[in-house]
């Protein structure tokens, strides 16, 4: 099984509070630091797609900015 170690942003710094990804066998893998247990797999076409609707703002109403 081809697999890459877990990434994560650099503005992330020490914090082990943040979302991590890697690729597996051609799919793209997420998770959150703090529940590595919890594994989101996807395509890289759509993940690319996803950033980009990050990028556009398009997931600001699901953030809570104040925590």
């Amino acid at each position: 099984m081809a697999s890459t170690a877990w990434q994560k942003a650099s503005h992330s710094g020490a914090s082990d509070n943040c979302v991590e990804v890697r690729t597996v066998d051609g799919l793209v893998e997420l998770r959150e630091s703090d529940d590595g247990e919890v594994i989101v797999r996807t395509t890289p076409a759509k993940f690319a797609k996803f950033l980009l609707g990050v990028k556009a703002g398009e997931f600001d109403g699901y953030a809570d900015f104040g925590a």
